[in-house]
């Protein structure tokens, strides 16, 4: 049995192969091909391109494309896995990719094939929670405001939230998406004093220490709304001029989940108009930010380059994590991570 992996700048090949080896033992063979770009920064424009307009919008190279027949197993993190690449690739069986997201595969390709679909959910989720915190206290406490004025040479003790600066303790935490990472913040911002509300109509059991409620009355209630919702055609635009008019004056905006969750230009407008307090984004429609984007005029932002889930860790964990649940699938275990309901018939070899 053949396995083709696709590496990238972020999970380089020998952290690829190092990842997936445990599959050898269950007779898999690993060929790891690397997509390579000149940076991360044209690998995250790549993937943003990709996440926009889909697994055609960036061809690979050719020989990455070549010889694809032989391979049962592909895996990739941001590669695009198009219909044609499925097509050629004619023995594949199952797609592993390695993240939650699979915008970067034609899945209607790939189940018309018959083809499996695997992602690797919560690969990232305790780095994109960390950092969620770290951007609530930043734009809460001035954080980074306070720093660029001492590097820039002032003393500065006045901000835009100066007569109301809250504490996390006894406010209000609303979480628009429940699943792996809003599970967590929720649990940070609990133990914080936090009342943690959430919103996912798709989450069933026990949500401790959140309580569910509609989105109309998270925004009217929470002083902090983080989004955690994954982007799909229901969820696109979710936060547009009449959500964000429902929010408190004095509430802030979070969103380390994908750009366009929100309508960026409605939020420009409700930042400049102080009709919210403030907003710390690590996503944005066009990336790198252009230098004369709105967004960088303002003085009640918080900006990061899209760095919330890129730790070491979550990146040299994803490979691990996929071979535990592929080794699963070759032993004929159930209950996986299938996206698109074909249920994979792969099994290992008996000895």
């Amino acid at each position: 049995m053949k396995l083709l992996a696709v590496s990238d700048c972020y999970i380089p090949a020998e952290v690829m192969r190092e990842g997936l080896a445990e599959l050898e033992a269950l007779g898999v063979s690993i060929n790891v091909r690397p997509w390579q770009h000149a940076s991360l920064v044209e690998l995250q424009q790549a993937n943003l391109a990709i996440e926009q307009d889909g697994p055609d919008a960036v061809p690979l190279p050719e020989w990455l494309t070549e010889h694809l027949e032989g391979f049962q197993i592909l895996v990739v993190q941001f590669a695009p896995v198009s219909g044609r690449f499925i097509r050629q690739a004619r023995d594949l069986r199952v797609i592993g990719v390695l993240r939650t997201g699979t915008e970067n595969v034609d899945v209607e390709a790939a189940t018309e094939q018959g083809i499996s679909l695997l992602n690797t959910p919560g690969r990232n989720a305790r780095a994109v929670a960390e950092c969620t915190l770290g951007l609530i206290l930043a734009e809460l406490r001035n954080i980074a405001r306070a720093h660029a004025s001492l590097i820039g040479g002032q003393w500065r003790r006045t901000f835009p939230n100066s007569d109301a600066i809250p504490e996390l303790s006894g406010k209000t935490v609303g979480l628009v998406g429940y699943g792996a990472v809003g599970r967590l913040v929720a649990g940070y911002c609990h133990a914080l004093g936090s009342r943690v509300l959430a919103c996912d109509p798709y989450v069933r059991g026990d949500t401790a220490p959140a309580r569910m409620v509609d989105l109309e009355t998270l925004l009217r209630q929470s002083d902090v709304v983080s989004l955690h919702a994954r982007l799909t055609e229901e969820t696109r635009g979710l936060i547009g001029a009449g959500q964000l008019a429902l929010m408190k004056p004095t509430a802030v905006l979070i969103n380390t989940a994908r750009s366009g969750l929100v309508e960026e230009k409605a939020l420009v407008e409700a930042l400049r108009q102080r009709r919210i307090m403030g907003a710390a984004l690590d996503v944005f429609d066009v990336e790198p930010l252009p230098p004369d984007h709105p967004l960088v005029t303002l003085d009640n932002v918080t900006l990061t380059p899209h760095l919330a889930g890129s730790t070491i860790d979550s990146f040299r964990n994803s490979p691990r994590l996929m071979a535990r649940q592929l080794a699963r699938m070759l032993r004929g275990e159930e209950d996986l991570p299938v996206v698109n309901g074909v249920q994979p018939q792969l099994r290992a070899r008996p000895d």
